[in-house]
């Protein structure tokens, strides 16, 4: 595969999965949703297990690390999908932005990494201001329990966090897509737990664009984009990885305006911006080079 083509397929996916977790609980209701792509992405991430003759390792350390995947999977998409119903959709992608920034808190905290630079510092406080921010904004920054779908979605991030750390001191060596098949294994009987609490009820018929959007994440926005994801860090350095962060934030609050009428109030610009200014101090020893290399090639020609 191209690695330009992976590149900007991942920013795609990243970019339009905001939208498409709304548009995929129109009609279905959030539970539902979450279970129906979690149901398709096992099963496509299973075909794929089995077509490539990959195995399910059993042993010990794996299955704890399809526990705490298949835990953290179901906390944090179950708070992403309540959360998304009553914010704007490209809010969604600026608060999982901030994910690198908590995992820098959690990494020196829990792992004892000395890599809190003046930079990444500086960085963090910037993330937290703009939150603050964006708090600032009340009832602009979506639906009518906006705060309490921003507190969900920080809960989600936080969660996210959590697992990776928690995944990286239990140091399993399984394959990529069995981690996925084994925690999902874990994650969607959990979903179909909370759609039996949440209603228990299956719509008549699915909109068309419900159908679509549940479809586009099941396989896109889980096994294509997750498969994109490892392919792209093993042929490219942090730095361009890092940048990814950057984009797809900026790409689905203006993706949320023009395809779904959202109004991006002045502040929530405002308060966006200086979350990813944080996140490029925080990234800025990976970034600095790519960015002199550019700038070289750019006064060369």
């Amino acid at each position: 595969m191209s690695i330009p083509v992976a590149y900007f397929g991942l920013i795609l996916i990243w970019s339009t999965t905001p939208l498409a977790i709304q548009w995929s609980s129109q009609g279905a209701g959030f539970a539902l949703a979450v279970l129906l792509r979690m149901l398709l992405g096992l099963t496509v991430a299973a075909l794929l297990l089995a077509g490539l003759r990959i195995g399910l390792p059993l042993h010990a350390r794996a299955r704890r690390a399809y526990l705490v995947g298949g835990l953290g999977t179901f906390g944090a998409m179950a708070l992403t999908y309540w959360g998304s119903r009553f914010l704007h959709s490209g809010l969604v992608s600026v608060l999982w932005g901030l994910s690198p920034l908590l995992t820098g808190v959690l990494a020196a905290l829990w792992l004892g990494e000395r890599s809190f630079t003046p930079g990444k510092i500086g960085g963090t406080l910037l993330g937290v201001l703009g939150l603050a921010l964006i708090f600032l904004q009340g009832d602009s920054l979506g639906g009518a329990h906006a705060l309490a779908g921003l507190l969900a979605l920080l809960g989600a991030v936080s969660i996210h966090t959590v697992v990776i750390i928690r995944l990286k001191l239990i140091g399993d060596d399984s394959p990529p897509l069995a981690t996925t098949v084994g925690s999902l294994c874990v994650a969607v009987p959990l979903f179909a737990l909370l759609w039996l609490i949440d209603d228990g009820v299956l719509p008549a018929a699915l909109p068309s664009r419900t159908g679509w959007a549940i479809a586009y994440l099941g396989v896109f926005g889980s096994v294509v984009g997750f498969a994109l994801y490892y392919y792209i860090i093993k042929h490219l350095n942090a730095a361009r990885v890092s940048l990814i962060t950057l984009v797809t934030p900026v790409l689905a609050l203006l993706l949320g305006h023009l395809l779904n009428g959202e109004i991006i109030a002045p502040r929530l610009w405002l308060g966006a911006a200086t979350i990813l200014g944080g996140l490029a101090l925080h990234q800025w020893e990976a970034l600095q080079p790519l960015l002199l290399q550019g700038w070289s090639r750019l006064h060369t020609a």
